[in-house]
């Protein structure tokens, strides 16, 4: 529920429309709490760099690639690199004064077949997958070593029941490859952090997962610094009480928390999807799953701006141990929702319209910090 001050500040947003100021920064409302950041799309990256004014620079100071730094981008053919866009983020974080956030260095998507098998279609060993896993961190963060603050590691490796992903990487080189992983990360760049991200990590039992292996490792003498909560949720969950629950558990854990890829979709979904971020899924399209193609009503909106806001009240309330808070996208237009896991729908889960202008969703969220 939006606290009654806050409603009362949407409702001129919510009847008008409320403007972007340059001026207004929610990255620097947010100053001294947590980073507050956005996934850059790979087409961004094949354009000029942005105006100090555009949001990507004015609203957010880390900037993560939603695409461009995973490995069929980097690497598409054995040793065929391919660093342009990759590069380019560097240039915008810089020229926005921001942080990058490299994602991802392993994960079993979007990974080319033949980084798992040979010349004739067969797995590698144990020792060859090590060896290209080696050389291909090695070279994509030996290349921006110094210039990427912290690394999503391994990416999705727990089941939600919080045992290990049944992958190629697991299969064929075994529970320890997300040791392996980590250490030659933290060789090729021993000042970067170091993160494991996951969705549905608000689920007890897949929480608990990444507790234990956030001990493991750190038996280990392996420190993961934050475990990145994907936070692709919607207006009807997960409860704000069970995100705290498992931000309580890492922490106690010993570990930070950063809060990423963040999007609230409005859009209901066929009753045998799954909630998190599997990219495997895929449902055909119908009408009743695209309600809202003329636009948000205002109840939808009002109930948006309140799920934003109660989240940013959690995050603001542990944010001694939050270091970032990631939205996965600039504007409405540019989500990955739109498309998963129905393609061609018009979800709104962002805090920017579709022209970049602040949503009442955006007003909820400054305002815990910025009252008037």
């Amino acid at each position: 529920m939006l606290s009654r001050l806050t409603a009362a500040l949407l409702v001129p947003c919510l009847l008008t429309g409320c403007a972007a100021n340059p001026g207004n920064s929610l990255a620097n409302a947010y100053e001294g709490k947590f980073l507050v950041g956005t996934a850059v799309k790979s087409g961004t990256l094949k354009s000029p760099l942005p105006a100090k004014n555009t949001p990507e620079c004015r609203d957010f100071n880390a900037f993560t690639a939603e695409n461009a730094m995973k490995w069929q981008h980097i690497q598409p053919e054995p040793g065929v690199f391919s660093f342009a866009m990759a590069d380019q983020l560097i240039r915008i974080a810089e020229h926005c004064n921001g942080k990058v956030i490299g994602h991802t260095l392993v994960w079993h998507q979007q990974t080319p077949d033949w980084v798992f098998t040979d010349d004739a279609g067969e797995e590698v060993s144990r020792e060859v997958l090590l060896a290209r896993m080696k050389a291909h961190i090695y070279t994509l963060v030996g290349r921006y070593k110094g210039q990427v603050a912290g690394w999503d590691v391994v990416n999705e490796a727990l089941n939600d029941d919080g045992s290990l992903r049944d992958t190629p990487w697991r299969r064929i080189i075994g529970d320890d490859y997300i040791e392996y992983a980590f250490k030659y990360a933290r060789q090729a760049d021993p000042s970067a952090e170091l993160y494991y991200n996951d969705y549905n990590l608000y689920k007890p039992q897949k929480v608990a997962g990444a507790v234990r292996l956030v001990k493991q490792l750190a038996s280990k003498g392996i420190k993961v610094h934050a475990v990145g909560m994907q936070g692709h949720y919607s207006l009807f969950y997960p409860a704000i009480s069970d995100v705290e629950q498992s931000i309580t558990a890492l922490i106690n854990a010993g570990t930070n928390v950063a809060i990423t890829e963040l999007d609230v979709t409005v859009l209901p979904l066929p009753e045998n999807a799954h909630t998190g971020a599997d990219i495997t899924q895929s449902f055909t399209a119908h009408p009743v799953y695209d309600p809202y193609v003329d636009g948000l009503p205002e109840k939808q909106q009002q109930d948006l701006a309140g799920k934003y806001e109660s989240l940013f009240a959690l995050f603001l309330k542990h944010a001694g141990h939050i270091s970032r808070v990631t939205l996965w996208g600039i504007t409405d237009g540019d989500s990955w929702r739109n498309n998963w896991p129905i393609r061609g729908r018009t979800d709104y889960p962002l805090l920017l319209d579709r022209e970049g202008e602040h949503k009442a969703a955006y007003h909820a969220v400054a305002e815990l910090v910025t009252p008037e």
